[in-house]
């Protein structure tokens, strides 16, 4: 018998959050290639840390001419990145940060394995087990735990963009503790929410008076009550963010970047990665087809597996 009365917890982290830099970063370099020829091979990892993003693997063109003219723009992208998130600390700046480039051709096996050729199909690049889910919690048919969280973060980084909260910083996380009743999400337990600032004279208590009303403006009414606990940058003072106060990597945020633990994952990243990798193609279609079914009510929920 499944339970009906529970509380699920997910989080979501930050666009300045170092691993979502990272993949950021890997992404915008896949949207580059895949901008000048839409079967472009790209396989882009991403490395940050203090002063520093290096960048390896895989890419491809079928112009050999135009594959050297791409590589040369990689510190380019890098930067446009790392400035658009907003980082501009002493230790980490889009302007000063060291850039290395150790993307190289793709391996001739493994394109012999995936480019189409006669009368073969084009295959996939690797092997691996893919979900998609999809529920009716909410319009946009995704959990409700990691789809608030997502909700908090991308409203905070809207009022520090447009000048609104000049004292938040980029990097953030955020964690909801969501109580379900007969299996439907009815409110907030306990939030976490850690907050980068600029202003290093500001305490927690500071922090919450300032990020409180864009939080209860994402959340559905009454969700927040009494009741419920918080806990604003818990550690204390957030003023060093992003690689310099912790090194990231491409691919370390999977939970995040699906269902938050809502739904089975097989393990593989998605960012930089073309459509020949299946980790993410064949993701993207279970989640497609997913929704589908329970945009079209057969089900409250459902979850599509791939291999």
């Amino acid at each position: 018998m499944s339970r009906k009365n529970y509380i699920f917890t997910s989080e979501s982290v930050s666009e300045g959050h170092p691993d979502k830099v990272c993949d950021r970063i890997s992404d915008a370099v896949l949207d580059a290639f895949l901008t000048e020829e839409p079967e472009a091979r790209v396989a882009a990892e991403t490395f940050a840390t203090t002063d520093r993003v290096v960048i390896g693997g895989e890419v491809g063109l079928s112009d050999p001419e135009k594959l050297k003219e791409y590589m040369g723009k990689i510190d380019g992208i890098v930067r446009d990145c790392v400035r658009d998130i907003g980082y501009e600390q002493e230790k980490f700046h889009w302007n000063t940060l060291q850039v290395s480039n150790y993307l190289h051709e793709q391996s001739a096996h493994i394109a012999q394995g995936v480019d189409a050729s006669g009368d073969k199909d084009e295959g996939a690049g690797d092997q691996g087990i893919m979900f998609g889910y999809a529920t009716r919690e909410t319009d946009a048919l995704m959990p409700a735990p990691v789809h608030y969280a997502h909700a908090i973060l991308r409203r905070l980084a809207e009022v520090r963009k447009d000048g609104t909260e000049p004292r938040l910083g980029p990097d953030a996380k955020s964690q909801l503790s969501v109580q379900y009743r007969d299996g439907k999400p009815v409110g907030i337990s306990s939030l976490v929410l850690s907050t980068q600032h600029l202003d290093e004279t500001m305490t927690s208590a500071d922090v919450r008076d300032l990020i409180t009303p864009y939080i209860l403006d994402v959340l559905p009414e009454g969700w927040i009550t009494p009741d419920t606990i918080w806990h604003v940058n818990p550690t204390g003072k957030f003023v060093i963010g992003g690689p310099d106060g912790d090194a990231g990597l491409t691919g370390r945020k999977i939970i995040v970047d699906t269902y938050g633990g809502a739904a089975p994952h097989g393990g593989g990243a998605f960012s930089g990665k073309d459509p020949t990798k299946v980790d993410r193609s064949a993701a993207y279609a279970a989640r497609y087809l997913a929704k589908n079914v329970v945009a079209n009510g057969l089900t409250e929920s459902a979850t599509m597996k791939r291999a």
